[in-house]
């Protein structure tokens, strides 16, 4: 026994990692392991995981649905910020695993564990996720991630699993799977290599465009304070309307990205992701916005969306500033209340009609046909006030005489 731990609770997602890590576990350390799933959307059988838990040597195992919570208290979060790291991914597994770490920590205390663990390995984002939740909610209680100590490959995995009649699941043997209500995820096998297009069997939410219905979908969403509430016109809880965003919008091919993402910890790494309620969501309340915000507000919510998403996705969702930003986010949300209407054509999405009782947009204002106009007097005094200072920088750095 290396240390004085007589008990552990691991977050468990029933996996070649997280199974052998509780015969590890208890080899390295003696000790009893408790395992904690976290059901936060993902589409498993939750009661063969509970098997393989046990088979593997856990000595109890908790199933706790956190689906509702994770939409309401995670996922609004994100709609709110419209975040999306890098412009692309909206951070599925990012927003999960602190529910996941919270649990496991509301776990450890009701057992009274002297350490928690988690499946990550050195090179992913998750290690960092995980440890920042158990070291600002749980300090006292010590960190083992078993798979970055133990160092062994996948091979070697599999062969210590056969010996310790562990058994594995076999169903994502092709490729590495996190999904959950947001997002899923696929990565590894011919994926790794970034020139090869994923091939149409890698999908489950999303059907390939080229092989999606030719006519279009019309959807309309409402939003109340930035948050959707309504798809053409039945309204539903946001658990609810996530789930049914993903699959009419996903039948219609849209929802996948497919980009280079930049890692936590200095690596590169080529991720696929089917997203297509956060997608559509997201991308109707961007639209929404312009009609609501003025021109300030709108570009400095841009700014502050992509700081959000870069600290959610380094692991940083307990840091002050991160909490702070909410704040700002729904305060900056109040007015963002109306409709979006969308066409999504064979995996393309293009709004096509915006309202909204708080609309800044003033048609008698802004068009050309209407009867008032700046006079020339207005717009000279105008054109120069706003030019003053770029054009005498100019003319001074440049040497333009007068």
């Amino acid at each position: 026994m290396v240390e004085d731990i007589s008990k552990i609770v691991l977050a468990y997602s029933g996996g070649l990692d997280t199974s052998v890590a509780i015969a590890w576990l208890k080899e390295k350390f003696g000790a009893e392991v408790v395992t904690v799933t976290v059901d936060v959307g993902q589409k498993e059988d939750f009661k063969e995981i509970e098997k393989r838990a046990y088979k593997a040597g856990a000595s109890k195992h908790y199933l706790i649905d956190a689906k509702r919570e994770f939409a309401n208290d995670f996922i609004s979060k994100a709609i709110l910020a419209n975040a999306l790291y890098e412009g692309k991914y909206p951070l599925g597994t990012a927003l999960a695993r602190p529910l996941i770490g919270e649990k496991v920590v509301e776990i450890a205390r009701k057992e009274g564990a002297d350490a928690v663990a988690h499946g990550s390995t050195s090179k992913g984002n998750d290690q960092i996720r995980f440890e920042a939740v158990f070291k600002a909610l749980a300090p006292d209680i010590k960190i083992i991630a078993p798979i970055r100590i133990w160092g062994m490959n996948r091979k070697e995995e599999v062969e210590f699993a056969k010996r310790k009649g562990i058994p594995i699941s076999e169903s994502s043997s092709k490729y590495s799977i996190d999904e959950n209500l947001w997002s899923r995820s696929i990565e590894g096998g011919e994926l790794e290599d970034p020139w090869n297009e994923p091939p149409p069997e890698a999908f489950e939410w999303v059907t390939p465009p080229e092989m999606a219905p030719s006519e279009p979908l019309e959807l309309v969403i409402e939003f109340d304070k930035g948050l959707p509430v309504a798809v053409n016109g039945e309204r539903m809880e946001l658990l609810d309307l996530i789930g049914f965003l993903n699959s009419l919008v996903g039948k219609y091919g849209y929802g996948i990205i497919d980009h280079m993402e930049n890692r936590v910890v200095g690596l590169k790494s080529r991720e696929v992701y089917e997203a297509p309620a956060a997608l559509s969501i997201i991308n109707a309340k961007k639209d929404l916005e312009k009609l609501v915000l003025s021109k300030r507000e709108y570009r400095m919510k841009k700014q502050l969306e992509d700081l959000w998403a870069e600290m959610v996705y380094e692991g940083l969702w307990y840091d002050p500033l991160r909490i702070e930003l909410d704040e700002i986010f729904r305060k900056m949300n109040e007015n963002v209340s109306g409709e979006v209407k969308a066409k999504i054509v064979k995996g393309s999405f293009r709004v096509v009609g915006r309202r909204s009782p708080y609309a800044i947009y003033d048609r008698a204002l802004s068009s050309y046909e209407s009867e008032w106009f700046p006079s020339d007097e207005m717009a000279r005094g105008f054109i120069d006030v706003w030019l003053m200072d770029s054009i005498v920088s100019f003319q001074r750095k440049f040497g333009v005489k007068k």
